[in-house]
């Protein structure tokens, strides 16, 4: 068989499902009705069966007691008495001797042997109008010859098994309708939501970025899993943003360092004094370092954005605060800046250090290029009131828009667009993965300065480490003025 002709409403896995479902219910349904007939029906004619034995072991004992006569003495008794069996009794010459019929329904079986029958048989209505009704019964050869016949008649019974009948094959044909559009209905339902995810996806892949997949509001796991791939596909599509402007960033950024390269070379080729051309290698070696710089961001922020964020344990902020204050507070004193520090106690993360040393040299690196001479950098480590932890850089430089803040943190994104500054715009980027990869986040806002010149705070927040309790800290601060400049 070719699954390929068969409807595509068929072949999907929610149609298999729905039809799964529905052969449960018609395999419960039918157990259900077939327990309901048993205990209805059934016990009804398990009931006249058994009263047909009793009356028939006790026609059975008169005759074992006092032979062919008690016997018919006792089907006269109960033949008079009007109960709801019949009977008849017939001697060895096969001439009736008591009872309600004239005649047996069936031949009599041999001497020891007992047969159950089904007949019909003639009566009349209590208007006196005749009828056709039907019985039951059972018939036995008596030792003497004799031939005994007790029945009961079936035709109210037989209309109350009827209806019980008709009603159980009528629910299990409603209940195999009902589960059957059930199902298929289940199963639309179903595929259409698959559907709308699939066309999303195949939109996407056609290159239509702002694809999202539709919501309806239900939260069920078809809406969870809309938002995940809608949350997914956001970040693709900034990614791919990101991507389509890495070419010309990169060549933009390239471009004068390697032309000052070749110039530089083609200079020092033309040089006949030693000391001249040591010179132009030495200022080549320094732009060919900016290049590699270049990349090793490149390559730093690809692999945390890619999940490789190397060993994570459990660290104190405080000391790697303590280690970049007494790194850049001479760098500060040298550029002629005032450098201000300050830790509030021991503050215990779960995180990669390396990272996270990175990410905060990064963010000196950026307040030390962009805070003019005299103008301050501060740097905290604090405890935040949602109760996690933050590295802080606040400087008093020329800041970022609120505006330009999102767009601040994307690859290669300088506001500088001269690019006179040196630097790849990815120092912010890489933060911003740092503190993702640690549940964390980057959030950027004035600095300290005011004016035209507000600065910017840039706070690198992660989530306080749980395996262990805070201990009571400490507070250090260090402050340098820079030097008069003259």
């Amino acid at each position: 068989m070719n699954l390929g002709r068969l409807p595509a409403l068929v072949r999907t896995t929610t149609f298999r499902l729905a039809l799964v479902h529905a052969s449960i219910f018609i395999v419960f349904a039918a157990s259900l009705l077939g327990y309901l007939y048993y205990e209805t029906a059934g016990q009804l004619d398990r009931q006249a069966n058994g009263e047909l034995n009793a009356e028939f072991q006790e026609l059975s004992a008169a005759y074992r007691g006092g032979g062919f006569d008690r016997l018919n003495q006792a089907v006269i008794e109960r033949s008079q008495a009007r109960g709801k069996f019949f009977y008849l009794l017939q001697d060895a010459d096969g001439a009736k001797s008591a009872g309600d019929f004239d005649v047996l329904p069936a031949q009599a079986p041999p001497l020891g042997e007992v047969v159950d029958v089904k007949f019909n048989y003639d009566a009349r209505t209590p208007g006196g109008e005749p009828s056709r009704r039907s019985a039951e019964g059972r018939i036995s050869r008596l030792a003497e010859g004799g031939v005994l016949l007790v029945a009961y008649d079936v035709g109210d019974l037989g209309e109350i098994n009827r209806r019980v009948s008709t009603v159980v094959w009528r629910s299990a044909l409603v209940g195999l309708v009902l589960s059957l559009v059930g199902g298929v209905v289940i199963s639309r339902s179903a595929a259409r939501r698959a559907e709308q995810l699939s066309r999303t996806t195949e939109g996407v892949m056609a290159g239509d970025l702002s694809r999202r997949a539709p919501v309806a509001g239900s939260g069920d796991e078809f809406d969870r899993l809309s938002q995940q791939l809608n949350a997914m596909l956001a970040k693709l599509e900034r990614l791919v943003v990101s991507s389509r402007s890495a070419g010309d960033s990169i060549a933009h950024d390239l471009r004068s360092p390697l032309t000052r390269l070749r110039n530089r070379l083609e200079a020092g080729l033309k040089e006949t004094e030693p000391d001249a051309q040591v010179a132009a290698l030495a200022r080549s070696i320094d732009d060919v370092d900016g290049v590699l710089a270049t990349f090793n961001a490149i390559l730093r922020l690809s692999r945390v954005q890619a999940g490789a964020t190397g060993s994570f344990r459990r660290l104190n902020l405080v000391e790697i605060a303590d280690e970049l204050s007494d790194l850049y507070e001479p760098v500060c004193e040298e550029q002629g800046l005032a450098f201000e520090y300050v830790s509030d106690g021991e503050l215990w993360v779960h995180a990669d250090r390396d990272l996270v040393a990175q990410a905060m040299a990064n963010l000196l690196d950026n307040a030390v290029k962009y805070t003019p001479v005299r103008g301050r950098i501060q740097m905290r480590a604090q405890r935040e009131r949602d109760g996690a932890f933050a590295l802080v850089v606040a400087d008093s430089g020329p800041g970022i828009p609120e505006a330009d803040r999102e767009r601040a943190v994307e690859r290669f994104v300088r506001l500088e667009q001269s690019r006179s500054q040196p630097g790849s715009g990815l120092g912010l980027s890489l933060a911003a993965a740092v503190a993702e990869a640690h549940r964390g986040e980057l959030r950027l806002g004035e600095g300290l300065g005011s004016g035209s010149m507000p600065g910017l705070e840039v706070a690198l927040v992660l989530p306080a480490a749980s395996s262990k309790a805070i201990t009571g800290g400490r507070m250090k601060l260090i402050r340098r003025e820079p030097d008069a400049v003259t």
